[in-house]
């Protein structure tokens, strides 16, 4: 793994998930990584109980070699926003890497249900991580234009590129295509800004929320957990990304982290290649072990 070392970096959503994948992989290439989400030590836990803090992901960046630095903040909120930016370019002078994988709404367990029989709190939560990308976006843009270099990643879903096909739950299916929208359509200012925005889809991955529904071998086989991946492989990619000084080149582009194995050279924490998900392909008993 090429060295991040002197590179400051963002992660949005870094308690649990994807996000926290991305800081920890951050940390192992020596980065400085702001870890920025709701979950604290001292604030309110997950209705669900979902497992992570901004304070265990900060600890475990450091333990890597990095440098984490714990942010409690609700990224739906401007204001918040606003002062967590502030504060890094008080402290750093400068931003090199937003990778944002904040999502609020957990439709695992509504995920068959008809829309009209959903929780309210879904479509706001929804509604609320679509500000995250937003919020985080217009300020972290702000700083990189005046650098005129930068890097802000997405982590979303574009598992169909068929815009008449959906993922299956439609407030999931609605909130990433808001956010593919956002990538393709910012990347034309960022450009011209000297920054870049990309877009990175992981496959089926063990986060937290996923291990406290995988109960038992039945639920794996099912789902084919056979062929999940960590969430550090998505941070592999996003790190290969702030490494590659031709990132740029991506500006706008949507792009699976598997792919990028392939073009960078790494594989998950086990030492495989995990391709793109597909629920049909051969199973593998080794991976229900996880």
């Amino acid at each position: 793994m090429k060295t991040l070392h002197g590179k400051i970096a963002m992660v949005g959503g870094a308690s649990r998930g994807a996000g926290r994948g991305i800081a920890l992989v951050l940390g192992e290439a020596s980065a400085t990584v702001y870890v920025a989400a709701r979950t604290s030590r001292n604030g309110p836990k997950p209705s669900d109980g979902a497992p992570g803090t901004i304070e265990e992901t900060a600890e475990e960046v450091t333990r890597r070699g990095g440098v984490g630095i714990a942010l409690r903040a609700d990224l739906s909120d401007e204001a918040q926003v606003k002062d967590l930016f502030a504060r890094v370019e008080r402290e750093q002078g400068r931003l090199d890497l937003l990778a944002n994988a904040a999502w609020a709404g957990n439709l695992i367990d509504s995920w068959s249900k008809r829309f009209w029989n959903l929780d309210s709190s879904l479509y706001r939560e929804t509604a609320g991580s679509v500000d995250t990308y937003w919020w985080t976006s217009v300020y972290a843009a702000r700083m990189m234009s005046r650098q005129k270099h930068g890097l802000i990643v997405y982590v979303t879903d574009n598992f169909f590129p068929d815009p008449h096909a959906d993922r299956g739950q439609v407030l999931y299916d609605l909130g990433h295509e808001a956010l593919n929208r956002l990538i393709v359509c910012m990347s034309r200012d960022a450009k011209k800004g000297g920054f870049a925005i990309i877009g990175v889809n992981p496959g089926f991955m063990r986060t937290e929320r996923v291990l406290i529904h995988m109960k038992d071998e039945a639920t794996r086989k099912q789902f084919r957990f056979d062929l999940s991946e960590s969430p550090e492989y998505i941070g592999r990619a996003v790190a290969a990304l702030a490494a590659d000084p031709h990132a740029a080149r991506r500006n706008g582009e949507l792009l699976w982290a598997c792919d990028m194995a392939e073009q960078y050279g790494f594989t998950d924490i086990d030492g495989r290649f995990i391709p793109r998900f597909d629920a049909n392909a051969p199973v593998c008993e080794a991976g229900l072990a996880f």
